[in-house]
């Protein structure tokens, strides 16, 4: 089974949208001699908040820094249990095993793939304490639904938006809504530093303590300490992390955040050539828009109706490769994988749509800097297969 290549290169799943203007931004910084957290950062957060709309920005090199230092600020505890989808990343859940606490998993919805909300009140007990939502590809969970619960439980909401940005969730950007919210800013992101991450709050609290924890417990951190407004006097409060953004990241993220829109406009458009590409076909299924949520489309997730092919997602995936298209999985579902299974004695039906949706989900190249030969190049390849391999 093999498939003649539709273009001459390899079309790479990802790739950042980076020009000049990054290139003279980091640039700056390094003639500098300022490398590590610093002004870059301080404004960095400033125009974040802002574009967001909310109080707080602390930039930190990870969503997953961005999760920890989150779930640490409400102050979760060895015992602790804390509510979220099987269907993600290894890092929504491994941060809430930092604290010897417990992840426990919901089932996700059909059409979204986002967590159900009418599943979570069920797997609720006297140790929860916080409900991790996921915006799988950008989209949105129903957060007017997450936020009741948890507010009828007085739990705290940690959004897993590394893939939100920009989302608008009935009109109000994703945050900007929950208690407190994890953005990445990894190399593959809508807003690319290639490591990096951001916390986003309007408590102040919490704000305070993220920002002490990000460097080692520190009562002051480096441009406090070692610029004329500083002192080296400096206290460590507690046993904190390495987890602050460096200067050279801040200046790419600044660059990076006013070609924001314009990034999203383009890959929306990707997006709707592939919608009404791929509409109709009995083997192939467009992700669902939901209503209430704009979609950034930091992924594109095809699902294939393995039903009516004749061959499996493995190969499938493997005649794009041959025609020099690259694609990518999101995700295995976490109940899935061996730790979560003898940890935890998981078996797949456990949860059943996110075991059958994620064998079935291909995430197809959708970045700005793709071109209208790069997406018809995706189209044909796609469709040549699906039609090749028809039941």
């Amino acid at each position: 089974m093999t498939l003649a290549p539709i273009r001459e290169t390899f079309l790479p799943f990802a790739l950042p949208d980076i020009d000049q203007r990054e290139i003279d931004a980091v640039t700056e910084v390094v003639a500098s001699g300022w490398l590590t957290t610093g002004p870059k950062t301080v404004e960095f957060e400033k125009q974040f908040a802002a574009y967001l709309g909310v109080k707080h920005a602390v930039a930190v090199n990870s969503a997953t820094a961005a999760m920890h230092l989150a779930l640490e600020a409400i102050g979760l505890q060895r015992g602790d249990e804390v509510i979220t989808s099987t269907f993600t990343f290894a890092a929504t859940a491994e941060v809430v095993r930092y604290f010897d606490a417990k992840p426990v998993f919901v089932d996700v919805q059909h059409d979204t793939l986002n967590i159900d909300p009418t599943l979570i009140e069920a797997a609720i007990t006297e140790h929860t304490k916080a409900i991790i939502p996921v915006h799988v590809a950008g989209q949105a969970a129903d957060l007017d639904a997450i936020h009741a619960i948890a507010r009828k439980y007085d739990l705290r909401v940690i959004d897993d938006a590394a893939h939100a940005l920009p989302t608008y969730y009935k009109g109000r950007l994703v945050g900007a809504i929950s208690d407190l919210t994890s953005f990445s800013f990894y190399a593959t992101k809508t807003l690319a530093t290639g490591e990096g991450g951001m916390i986003t709050t309007d408590n102040d609290e919490w704000a305070d303590r993220c920002r002490v924890m990000r460097l080692h417990g520190m009562s002051k951190d480096a441009w406090k300490r070692y610029t004329g407004e500083g002192s080296w006097r400096y206290d460590i409060v507690a046993p904190g992390f390495k987890y602050n953004l460096t200067d050279i990241a801040s200046a790419m993220g600044l660059v990076q955040l006013s070609k924001l829109e314009s990034m999203y406009t383009r890959r929306v458009a990707i997006a709707r050539t592939f919608d009404a590409a791929f509409a109709g076909h009995p083997a192939l299924i467009p992700p669902a828009q939901s209503p209430d949520s704009t979609h950034p489309y930091h992924l594109y997730i095809l699902r294939l109706n393995l039903d009516a092919l004749t061959i499996n997602r493995a190969q499938f995936m493997e005649l794009l490769r041959q025609a020099n298209i690259g694609a990518s999985v999101h995700w295995i579902p976490l109940h899935m994988h061996s730790y979560y299974v003898q940890t935890y004695g998981y078996k797949p039906e456990d949860f059943p749509i996110a075991a059958e949706e994620g064998m079935r989900c291909i995430s197809l190249p959708i970045y700005s800097r793709m071109s209208n030969s790069d997406v018809e190049d995706v189209v044909t390849a796609v469709r040549d297969i699906a039609d090749r391999h028809l039941a």
